[in-house]
């Protein structure tokens, strides 16, 4: 079922959940303990973040010696896992950044192939590794490009004229910043692609995760000013440590509320998760009493904080 299809048919706002693969060589074990997990709260479609090449720096005796990281691999074969054993739809993540449009094609074919018809599209940050382009291979510059090649599919468009080609069906969603993308020059300029993703064939929008409501809810107020009218999910993050009160803002370019912080860093050992989720608790309540269509929480590997949400959450009966 089609995550477009979910929200329309929804009585009560809905929640899914967002994990990522193990690393190169991980043991599956406690990803498929979590999955489980979720499941237990009957999520709808569970998203699986992609990953690309990556350049890293080893510090070494004769100085920093750059190399390529391999990617994390398993978004493919998670995605079978949870669609086909959970019986959840899966909605793997297709990045622009480190993947070429033919590699492309082909992993939207493998997921077809397999039943599943969900992804997002984004372009991803740059990880500082081009892979080098050969024998006429080619690569997007932004997610609209990439939203355009999926849809294309959809109309049994590929890359090269195929006898008998088979039009896809794909339901396409995208990212949105409630804070700007922060590359973008202001808010209203970044909205501005959102509009053209939209046009494209984005058919929702989930949000990058923010902690202070006001600004989902100015996101989404212009927005709607500016014509676009899909769905806009709100992305949220449970803060668990005190690191993450710099590593979140560096890493996500989030701004994290002076009451959160004040609270986390006044919380106790093992106090800050407590603290982090009744922040989520609140945010998540206010959102669904404003109407909001689902929520969807960055779980990445570990439960215990999600589980202590939802065990917390009363979730509206219907709309």
């Amino acid at each position: 079922m089609k995550v477009i299809d979910h929200l329309q048919e929804a009585k009560r706002p809905l929640i899914s959940f967002e994990i990522i693969p193990p690393l190169r060589g991980g043991d599956l074990a406690s990803l498929l303990n979590l999955i489980e997990i979720l499941a237990k709260y009957q999520p709808p479609y569970i998203d699986i973040t992609s990953h690309a090449a990556e350049v890293v720096y080893d510090e070494t005796p004769g100085g920093y010696q750059k190399r390529i990281k391999r990617k994390r691999p398993g978004t493919l074969g998670v995605c079978a896992l949870i669609q086909k054993k959970f019986e959840i739809d899966a909605v793997p993540h297709l990045l622009v950044n480190g993947f070429t449009t033919q590699e492309t094609e082909d992993f939207l074919i493998e997921l077809h192939y397999l039943g599943i018809d969900n992804v997002l599209a984004i372009r991803g940050d740059g990880n500082g590794y081009e892979k080098p382009l050969e024998h006429g291979r080619t690569r997007h510059a932004h997610a609209i490009d990439l939203i355009t090649q999926i849809k294309d599919m959809n109309k049994g468009v590929y890359l090269e004229d195929l006898l008998d080609a088979h039009p896809t069906d794909f339901c396409i969603g995208a990212a949105g910043y409630p804070e700007k993308h922060f590359e973008a020059p202001n808010l209203l300029s970044d909205i501005a692609w959102v509009k053209r993703k939209v046009e494209a064939g984005a058919e929702y929008i989930v949000t990058q995760m923010f902690f202070d409501n006001r600004h989902y809810f100015s996101f989404v107020e212009t927005c709607r000013e500016q014509g676009i009218d899909v769905p806009i999910i709100p992305g949220l993050k449970i803060l668990t440590t005190r690191s993450q009160l710099t590593s979140l803002p560096r890493t996500f370019h989030c701004e994290i509320p002076p009451d959160l912080a004040g609270a986390v860093e006044s919380a106790g050992e093992g106090e800050v998760t407590e603290a982090g989720v009744n922040w989520t608790l609140r945010q998540a309540t206010e959102l669904m009493a404003a109407g909001v269509p689902a929520i969807h929480l960055y779980v990445m590997q570990r439960s215990r904080a999600i589980q202590m949400l939802m065990d917390r959450l009363d979730i509206p009966d219907s709309f």
